[in-house]
């Protein structure tokens, strides 16, 4: 199995199963000098750590990262960092039943299909485990754009839940960090508590929608016509386990605008262009604005649920499935951090690449100074 990286000048290769030893990265292309240790990491890991609440999976993992390689006396040295999460609580003997079976709406099939093995406890790569890897290497560009982009931030919530969304008028960023579902409208969190509560009582399970806002990021990240912004966004979103649309700004409902409504206007302000709206969520041609960068993923339902649903077995026979074990009512929950760290990777990606290519370079606007 290739393909197990992404990123161009900031590299970051995820390696392990969900019911291996351990599973890590290794980050190639971190700059030096990055103050970095292993709290520090630890920080993001803890934002999506399981088995925090009743709404999450019961298993019980510390996602203590360990840097390996790539740091010495507490700053990046350049070359390749390491980092590891050991596996502590797994429990394979859940996954016995399925074996021979495929589960509805889970990789199981089409990793059987192009592979002819696969991991069935807990799905292997397929698993969201993976993504603990993801996060540990977005706690590593995090600390990198601190270094470069002063005031940049990445801020990560959940705008819908199943049918059930916020009202913005009601969004509040001190609620995001109050409640277990990282959501900024606090009645909106209740009603979800209660609606999650009996899904979960149920053995059924629930999709979400996150959004991601990234501030204070540079105009001038990203590059046509390939090498777009967006497009290395939308697919570090979308190779997230689970998700299955991704949306710049206004994204779909931009399809029902006018030209005159979706045209964000442009004004000349006294530190240089002001745009009037964000209907292109701060990246136009590919190129970021200067605006915010707002990013929204949908994640589908677990797949893994106690509801009996039918399926085949690998021999072609009919039966019917119900998983056991140890899983998200709405793994949309703990994406909120993993949406969070790839765009923190992206980001930091685009910056070296600007950095490379256009230097200290750039048009200015308004009158010289």
């Amino acid at each position: 199995m290739s393909l197990n990286s992404f990123g161009h000048l900031f590299r970051v290769t995820t390696w392990g199963e969900s019911h291996g030893p351990a599973l890590g990265a290794t980050v190639d292309g971190c700059p030096p000098g990055i103050a970095v240790d292993e709290a520090m990491l630890q920080h993001w890991l803890d934002r999506r750590k399981p088995g925090q609440n009743k709404y999450t999976t019961q298993r019980r993992e510390p996602d203590a990262v360990r840097i390996l390689s790539g740091v010495f006396e507490g700053k990046t040295t350049g070359t390749p960092v390491q980092l590891m999460i050991e596996n502590t609580d797994q429990r394979s003997k859940d996954y016995g039943d399925i074996a021979e079976k495929f589960r509805p709406g889970h990789a199981d099939i089409t990793y059987w299909q192009k592979y002819g093995i696969r991991d069935y406890r807990g799905g292997g790569r397929s698993s969201a485990r993976e993504t603990a890897a993801r996060v540990a290497a977005g706690g590593l560009a995090r600390a990198a754009l601190a270094a470069l982009v002063p005031g940049l931030s990445i801020s990560g919530y959940m705008v819908a839940m199943g049918p059930h969304g916020i009202d913005r008028s009601r969004a509040d960023a001190a609620e995001i960090e109050r409640n277990p579902f990282w959501c900024p409208d606090a009645q909106a969190a209740a009603d979800w508590a209660e609606y999650l509560d009996g899904l979960r009582k149920s053995g059924d399970s629930v999709g979400a929608v996150i959004e991601v806002t990234v501030r204070g990021a540079p105009a001038g990240l990203g590059a046509p016509v390939y090498g777009k912004l967006d497009t290395d966004l939308a697919a570090a979103m979308m190779s997230i386990n689970a998700v299955k649309g991704v949306e710049i700004g206004d994204g779909m409902a931009a399809a029902a605008l006018t030209g005159s409504e979706n045209a964000d206007e442009i004004t000349m302000g006294p530190d240089g262009p002001v745009y009037n709206s964000n209907h292109a969520g701060g990246i136009l041609g590919g190129i970021s604005t200067g605006q915010d960068i707002v990013v929204r993923f949908a994640v589908k339902p677990t797949s893994s649920i106690l509801t009996p649903r039918r399926t085949i077995t690998r021999s072609g026979e009919d039966t019917t499935i119900v998983t056991k074990g140890r899983h998200d009512p709405c793994v949309g929950i703990r994406a909120v951090p993993v949406g969070e760290a790839m765009a923190a990777c992206v980001l930091l990606d685009h910056v070296l690449l600007h950095r490379g290519q256009i230097g200290a370079a750039g048009g200015s606007i308004g009158p010289a100074r």
